[in-house]
């Protein structure tokens, strides 16, 4: 059975010159005219929804167009969009919030927290039959999603100064009431029954508002990622699609089959995991699901390649998504990139990397870091599907 996928990525909006985060998204979204793209809380943000897809290669195929488009509406302005967690060079402005009357309320109730909201996220939306299935697969898959963060850490610089972190964004991002593990529900009325709690406690005012590492959508029959930084390659977000793709697969399955989800109900580990993999990326060690205890990255996602084999091969995923795991555990992470280009010379070279990554470049011979071969996103003769007959991904949220 197909399991289809799609993607919401947000775009900071940075001046090509120095480099600074600008609030002018609403000017590319004049030039872009809608199609897929959207504003966002602050105004120097703006988000794609990619259309649904069949393949990984199909995945990679829309969003390097969208980036190709929303890069040319840039252009003329002396902008360009860059997919990271955070860019190293910005400011906070209360000022700088999208005015629509949501964005405002939000604004005016979290403050400072809504202030610093200058950060971009990769979410991915996989099928699932139900939503009861969605909810009571979250508990189980759960525990991979840290490596996930790990995968995409893109932002270790913020205001200025090296965070010490790999995902910066995360730290910023936990702050909000509802951000972190979801938790174990037995049903989606169990589920929604707590989120009908929380909205009628006052501190969130809509299901928009539930910023779990993952969770149902509202809208469709998906289950979503939260749990990841915005990716400068298209390739990453798609190696994380194919994972998390294969998670839910593998969920789904053992659900089916009548297993029971062994959870102890300590989900403390969950939130030390994922700060875990903020910090350290790919360069570090990671909490081996499987055991609970430190492993280098390579070690964990290497195995979790081994583990979800079966799900990927059930997608004719598993061949791409080997293939792109290697090359970003040969590069490094978007984070070490960055710092690496930002030593040899300055923040401001660290962006234009991140800003030519996201366009579909890469780093050109005898500049800093090493140079690498673009990989494909998929196997040669895997069928595209552009998907013009689908729906597109559920809209993103707030945030």
């Amino acid at each position: 059975m197909t399991v289809r996928i799609g993607a919401e990525e947000e775009f900071h909006v940075v001046d090509v010159e120095s480099g600074r985060l600008v609030p002018c998204a609403g000017a590319l979204l004049e030039r872009l005219g809608g199609s897929g793209f959207t504003r966002e809380l602050q105004q120097s943000v703006v988000e794609h929804n990619s259309q649904v897809h069949d393949t990984l290669d199909g995945l990679y195929a829309d969003l390097s167009e969208s980036r190709r488009r929303l890069d040319s509406a840039a252009a003329p302005f002396g902008l360009a969009p860059v997919a990271a967690g955070t860019v190293p060079l910005a400011r906070v402005a209360s000022r700088d919030i999208t005015p629509e009357p949501r964005y405002r309320h939000m604004a005016d109730d979290y403050r400072r927290v809504a202030d610093e909201q200058l950060i971009c996220s990769a979410q991915i939306h996989v099928d699932v039959p139900d939503r009861d299935t969605a909810v009571r697969a979250m508990c189980p898959l759960s525990p991979w999603l840290p490596p996930l963060l790990a995968l995409s850490a893109s932002s270790p610089f913020w205001l200025g100064s090296d965070t010490g972190y790999a995902s910066w964004r995360t730290m910023l991002w936990q702050r909000w009431p509802t951000a972190g593990p979801a938790g174990c529900y037995g049903s989606a009325a169990e589920y929604d029954a707590a989120v009908d709690d929380l909205i009628g406690s006052g501190v969130i005012t809509d299901t928009g508002m539930l910023y779990q590492d993952v969770r149902p959508s509202a809208h469709q029959r998906t289950l979503e990622l939260r749990i990841c930084d915005a990716c400068p390659r298209a390739e990453t977000v798609v190696l994380v699609a194919g994972l998390f793709r294969a998670l839910v697969r593998d969920a789904r399955d053992r659900l089916e089959q009548g297993e029971t989800p062994r959870c102890d109900g300590h989900h403390e580990w969950l939130r030390a995991a994922a700060w875990r993999a903020a910090r350290s990326g790919l360069e570090g060690e990671l909490v081996d699901p499987r055991t609970r205890r430190p492993a280098p990255a390579p070690v964990v996602l290497r195995g979790m390649l081994h583990r979800l084999r079966p799900a990927l091969e059930a997608s004719g995923d598993y061949g791409t998504v080997r293939a792109l795991l290697e090359e970003v555990l040969l590069t490094g992470s978007a984070a070490h990139r960055l710092r690496r280009a930002a030593q040899d010379e300055d923040l401001r070279a660290g962006i234009a990397l991140m800003a030519a990554e996201t366009r579909g470049g890469r780093l050109p011979p005898g500049a800093s870091g090493h140079h690498h071969r673009r990989p494909t996103a998929a196997p040669p003769g895997t069928a595209r599907n552009h998907a013009g007959a689908h729906t597109s991904a559920a809209p993103g949220t707030a945030g």
